[in-house]
């Protein structure tokens, strides 16, 4: 299962990772200096939950945070085990 939303098609990223060593400028320094920049990964919050598929059968699906807060899926209701009659 590839690292992705099944639903925005959101992905591993990859950017850099940038060291830097000095005194800032506007603290008095001579200013900072880069020394090391090496690859980085930006990974997906994904998150593995039970959806309520388009025909309405309950399946899991792995997706990520920003679907599931911004309500682009439907979480599948946990029924009550148990409830009184009255």
């Amino acid at each position: 299962m590839a690292g992705k939303c099944e639903f925005c098609d959101k992905k591993t990223r990859f950017g850099n990772s940038v060291e830097t060593r000095g005194k800032a400028k506007y603290l008095g320094g001579v200013g900072t200096k880069i020394t090391g920049i090496t690859r980085r990964k930006f990974k997906v919050n994904l998150q593995s939950v039970k959806i309520v598929g388009e025909d309405g059968e309950v399946r899991r699906a792995r997706v990520c945070a920003k679907c599931l807060r911004g309500g682009v899926v439907d979480k599948a209701i946990r029924q009550v085990p148990f409830r009184l009659p009255g």
